[in-house]
């Protein structure tokens, strides 16, 4: 046989670039700690199904799973939970937090961690603009977020526990 035939050191045998790993501390709710390992049953179960495949000459989807794995278990290597406890004085990690902003709009975000993090459904990562412009403050603080549409400025009204 013609090693012309042969793809043993094709560009997709070679492993993927391994995704980045976010610089800031990786704290995790309870919620977020569950939800990444999930991921991590998921991505190694997809893996294992397309290592069972009868038809293995495309090997890239395996090195995504790989990468992916990869990536799921140095972010559960690096979690720092965060007990959700304590005074709600001040907003902090894990805390929930209701807003008004300058129209009279109300608002409630979470502040999880950055895997879990979610804009749409009010869930934000502590080093993002909002979570940075909420944190530390109290009920009755009116905070500035730097947005790249501009400024806004939001009333802390609440602040609880999930």
């Amino acid at each position: 046989m013609s090693r012309a035939f042969v793809k043993e050191d094709g560009p997709d045998n070679a492993p993927l670039p391994d995704l980045p790993i976010s610089p800031h501390p990786n704290f995790v709710t309870s919620r977020g700690l569950t939800l990444l390992q999930a991921a991590l049953s998921e991505a190694q179960a997809r893996l294992a199904g397309l290592r069972a495949r009868v038809d293995r000459l495309d090997r890239l989807p395996e090195a995504a799973a790989e990468r992916d794995i990869r990536y799921l278990e140095a972010r559960l290597k690096s979690a720092i939970p965060v007990p959700l406890a304590g005074d709600c004085d001040a907003v902090a990690f894990g805390h929930r937090v209701s807003v008004l902003d300058e129209g009279g709009a109300d608002a409630v975000y979470t502040i999880v961690g950055e895997d879990e993090a979610d804009a749409s459904a009010g869930l934000i990562a502590p080093h993002s603009p909002l979570g940075r412009a909420l944190i530390g403050a109290q009920c009755g603080d009116v905070v500035t977020w730097r947005r790249p549409a501009g400024a806004k400025e939001l009333e802390i009204t609440g602040i609880a526990w999930p």
